[in-house]
C-alpha cells in the first residue's frame, strides 16, 4: 500500500526581511553550511520517519513538495541544485503531483526556471503584493512591479503553466481605487491561483513600531478591500475555496490542502513544522543549533514544540482547520475519524452558529456561511 505525505523545505534566506514580516528569514552568507545540514537532515529523516517505522508495511511516498522561505529563489543554480539531488535521493517521487517553489520577483532567471523544471517543479508560487510601485517600497520589498511582470512572463514562456500570485491589501498608503488597480493588474494575466491577504501588523517587526496603535488604513476601507476582492475574482473566474485562497477551476494548492484536511507533511529546514503520525513538532529556529544538531547527526527538532494531540484536540483541529475551506466539513469524515458523531460532540457550538446565520449545514456537509466567514476566528474558537 503506498501512504503518500506532504513535504515542506524551509529556505530561510533573504536578500532583505521586508518590515511587515515575521517569518523566519534573514539574510545570511554562509549558505552553504546550512545546504549540507538541510541534506543530512533529509538523510536523517528518511531512516528515522519515512522507513524505519514502517518497514514490510508501507511505501512512503511525497505527493506535494512546497519549498518555501525566505526567499528560496536567492539561491544560486549550485545552490539549489544540491537541494533538487537531496530530495530526489531520499524520497519516493513516483506519486508527485504537485511541486512547488517560491519565488520573488527579481530574483528568478531563466536559468533557475530551467532547472526548477528541470528538477519537477510544477508550480510557482510569486510574492508579488502590490502593482503599485509605491505601496512596495512602504513595504519594504526590494522588487518593482515591472520586474515582478518580467519575471511572470519569463516563469510563462519555459512552460509553468500553474502559477500562484500573492497580493495583500491595508497597506500603508494604498487606496480603494489603488487596489483594485492591483487586482485588474494581476487578473488580467491569468495566474492559476491568486492568494488574499490583509496585511497584518505583528509584534516584534518595523510595522509593529510604526502601525500598532495606527493601522494603515481606516476600518471601512480594509472593509471594501475584503470585500472587493471575493467580488472582483469571482467576476474573472476565481473560485474562492479558502478564506484567503481563490483558484481556477482544479487549480488549487495541493499542498496547503494537506494543512486545512488534516493529511501528514514532514518539514525539513530552521523552524519547519511537521504533523506526523497524530504529532506536531516543528525544529529548532536557531541557525547554530539547528547545524549542531545535524553535525551530531541528532534531529533539530525543538523538544517544547512536539504535541501529541489528545483525540479531543484533533477533534476540534478537524473542525477549526476543515472550515476555513469552502467546501466545509464531512459529517462523515468525522465519525469516520473519531467513531463519534460531530452533532453529538458539537452540538450546542454547531445550533447556536446556525441560528446565529454563522454555519449551514448542506446533507451530511456543514460548512461556513458568507457571514460566519466575516467572523470566522470567532466561529473557530468555539471548538477550541
Amino acid at each position: 500500500m503506498m501512504r503518500t505525505k506532504g513535504l515542506y523545505i524551509h529556505i530561510p534566506f533573504c536578500v532583505k526581511k521586508c518590515d511587515y514580516c515575521d517569518f523566519l528569514s534573514f539574510p545570511w552568507n554562509d549558505r552553504a553550511m546550512y545546504i549540507r545540514s538541510l541534506i543530512r537532515e533529509m538523510e536523517l529523516r528518511t531512516t528515522w520517519e519515512w522507513n524505519k517505522k514502517l518497514v514490510g508495511k508501507d511505501t512512503f511516498a511525497v505527493d506535494t513538495i512546497f519549498i518555501g522561505g525566505g526567499t528560496p529563489s536567492v539561491l544560486t543554480v549550485p545552490e539549489m541544485d544540491l537541494v533538487f539531488q537531496g530530495i530526489q535521493d531520499c524520497f519516493c517521487l513516483n506519486e508527485l503531483k504537485e511541486f512547488t517553489i517560491e519565488c520573488n520577483p527579481g530574483t528568478v532567471t531563466e536559468e533557475k526556471l530551467r532547472l526548477y523544471r528541470q528538477a519537477g517543479v510544477n508550480r510557482i508560487s510569486f510574492g508579488m503584493q502590490s502593482a503599485v510601485d509605491c505601496e512596495l517600497k512602504a513595504l519594504g520589498r526590494i522588487h518593482t512591479f515591472h520586474e515582478f511582470e518580467l519575471s511572470y512572463e519569463l516563469a510563462r514562456s519555459i512552460g509553468f503553466d500553474n502559477i500562484n500570485v500573492d497580493v495583500m491589501f491595508a497597506i500603508p498608503g494604498q487606496t480603494k481605487e489603488s487596489y483594485e488597480y492591483t487586482l485588474s493588474a494581476v487578473a488580467e494575466r491569468e495566474p492559476e491561483h491568486i492568494s488574499s491577504y490583509s496585511l497584518i501588523v505583528e509584534e516584534g517587526t518595523p510595522f509593529f513600531e510604526k502601525y500598532a496603535d495606527n493601522p494603515p488604513v481606516d476600518d471601512d476601507t480594509d472593509r471594501f478591500m475584503y470585500e472587493r476582492t471575493k467580488e472582483f475574482l469571482a467576476e474573472n473566474g476565481y473560485e474562492r475555496y479558502e478564506i484567503s485562497n481563490y483558484a481556477q477551476k482544479g487549480k488549487e494548492c495541493q499542498h496547503n490542502l494537506k494543512y486545512w484536511r488534516r493529511e501528514d507533511y514532514l518539514g525539513l529546514g530552521l523552524g519547519a513544522a511537521s504533523f506526523m503520525n497524530h504529532e506536531r513538532f516543528s525544529n529548532v529556529r536557531s541557525m547554530k543549533q539547528y547545524i549542531d544538531r545535524i553535525t551530531e547527526q541528532s534531529f533539530p527538532v525543538d523538544e517544547a514544540s512536539i504535541e501529541k494531540l489528545s483525540t479531543a484536540d484533533e477533534r476540534a483541529e478537524f473542525m477549526f482547520l476543515g472550515l476555513r475551506c469552502m467546501k466545509g466539513v464531512s459529517m462523515e469524515d468525522f465519525k469516520r475519524c473519531f467513531g463519534e458523531e460531530m452533532m453529538v460532540c458539537y452540538k450546542e457550538e454547531i445550533t447556536s452558529c446556525i441560528e446565529q446565520g454563522l454555519l449551514e449545514r448542506e446533507g451530511y456537509r456543514l460548512r461556513l456561511t458568507p457571514r460566519g466567514i466575516d467572523v470566522s476566528n470567532r466561529v473557530f474558537s468555539l471548538f477550541l
